[in-house]
């Protein structure tokens, strides 16, 4: 059986992806993102869901806790395109991962 792998972004970062052969689902905000990620689910032949951050972080806390306890589809965040310099450091944000995946704060020597 072969997964797929589906992004949902906002459409100024959805053309990137389908130039790079992804199939892209467009969300304007948290709300249509959490709709585009019901109907992902459905479908069984969707593996992975990379989801933009900032969309990511506005989606209601109950579907976060939902999503957590699915082995399939993964739902991963990634980056979008930023603008300014954030003053947050990789290292802040490899804790913050760690955090969401482990549950607690862990601290990098």
């Amino acid at each position: 059986m072969s997964l797929s792998v589906e992004v949902v972004c906002r459409p100024e970062v959805a053309a990137g992806f389908s130039l790079a052969g992804l199939h892209t689902t467009e969300a304007a905000d948290a709300r249509a993102a959490g709709e585009q990620l019901r109907e992902l689910r459905a479908r069984p032949e969707t593996g992975v869901i990379l989801v933009e951050h900032t969309l990511y972080d506005q989606l209601p806390e109950e579907l976060h806790r939902e999503w957590g306890r699915r082995a399939l589809p993964m739902l991963v965040p990634f980056p979008g395109p930023l603008w300014e310099v954030k003053a947050e450091s990789a290292e802040a944000y490899i804790v913050e991962l760690l955090r969401q995946v482990v549950g607690y704060r862990v601290r990098l020597r």
